[in-house]
């Protein structure tokens, strides 16, 4: 269920592109059926409460520790284009909880055939089987944290200063400190004689590491919201004489492409679109509680990054930003917004409510000013 103002929002964007329709003009240069990859679905993100815990869960992968019991299972991934896709063919799901000292992290993956063989940390762990967590503090877009993990327990995990859609870069070399991170195997790993079971995973990543990039609070405080979601890449194997190697599609002679299942659907295949990810609310105790409801700001949001594609559209076909709304088919089309161009860039700008206006710039970064 999502918040009127949400709703209301968006149903204003729409009247108004209707009762206000542009001409774009017509182009005859090369290069004008490009179109920047944007997300083919509607902005719908999943939510999740995030319980604070008195005790914490001891870190071995097994997730039966009392502190889980009072952490809501999420719902299973989905495929990441979102509706209208194939079902995953293992299901997925997860559990959050946090306390002063850690966000943890607990996953269940079915698996009838647990294949792992990167042992070093930081190895591109994607190439084979993985679980993937992807944290946003401040929402912004940029500045934000990857960790990815196998079944033998290997991670690797990086920091990006922007997506790469926007120029990166994604520094490998970072490490979180004092990340707790462990894996509990239900089968024999790399053992292509029989079936297995799927495996669990259980992260400790403490705040003390995302502070200095977090752009808001570590911890956070009760009610605060962060972007989160979730990554699930799964290869397609045949057991071999003394493991696993990739399936091969007949019809290409290549490996058959890799599936990523998600926790909060991103309407494309690209999981660094951070404004598609879940929405997380950490909340004050360890007691049930409802779903995260949508905001006016977070209507606001989709109707920026809409803008956004837009404008990397124009910027793509033509090698400059549009100076002109009517080169775009309008604007951000929000009540009350405003927008600039500069030589370099542009720039929207519209109001929440008496105390801060949101901001969104070309690079896609997205932020909340406070007026003066």
């Amino acid at each position: 269920m999502l918040r009127s103002t949400f709703s209301a929002v968006l149903c204003a964007v729409a009247l108004s592109a209707c009762a206000s329709p542009v001409t774009t003009p017509r182009l005859t240069i090369a290069g004008r059926d490009t179109k920047f990859p944007q997300p083919t679905i509607p902005f719908a993100p999943r939510t999740y409460s995030v319980p604070r815990l008195t005790s914490p869960p001891v870190i071995d992968g097994k997730l039966d520790d009392d502190a889980w019991t009072h952490a809501t299972w999420t719902e299973m991934y989905v495929d990441i284009r979102g509706p209208g896709h194939a079902d995953p063919r293992f299901s997925t799901r997860g559990k959050m909880a946090w306390d002063d000292t850690y966000f943890y992290f607990a996953a269940e993956l079915e698996e009838p055939h647990l294949w792992a063989t990167y042992t070093e940390r930081d190895s591109i762990i994607f190439h084979e089987n993985d679980w993937e967590i992807f944290i946003d503090p401040d929402g912004d877009t940029h500045g934000y944290f990857e960790l990815e993990i196998n079944v033998l327990n290997t991670v690797w995990d990086l920091f990006l200063v922007k997506p790469y859609r926007d120029g990166g870069p994604a520094l490998h070399e970072w490490d979180a400190p004092g990340l707790l991170h462990a894996v509990h195997a239900n089968g024999t790993v790399n053992d292509g004689s029989d079936t297995d079971r799927g495996w669990t995973i259980e992260v400790a990543w403490p705040w003390k590491s995302l502070t200095a990039a977090a752009g808001t609070a570590c911890p956070p405080a009760p009610g605060d919201r962060w972007r989160v979601n979730f990554s699930r890449v799964q290869w397609r194997v045949q057991p071999t004489g003394d493991g696993y190697v990739k399936s091969i599609d007949a019809r290409t002679g290549k490996t058959f492409p890799e599936d990523n299942w998600v926790w909060s659907s991103q309407g494309l295949v690209a999981m660094h679109y951070p404004e598609r990810w879940g929405i997380v609310e950490f909340a004050p105790d360890d007691a049930p509680r409802p779903l995260p409801l949508l905001t006016h700001e977070d209507a606001v949001r989709t109707a920026f990054f809409d803008f956004y594609y837009r404008q990397r559209t124009f910027q793509m076909r033509h090698g400059r930003w549009a100076r002109e709304l009517q080169e775009i088919g309008g604007g951000p089309l929000v009540m009350g917004s405003r927008w600039q161009s500069m030589e370099t860039g542009w720039e929207a700008i519209a109001p929440i409510d008496d105390t801060y206006d949101l901001v969104i710039r070309e690079d896609g970064k997205i932020r909340r000013v406070t007026r003066k």
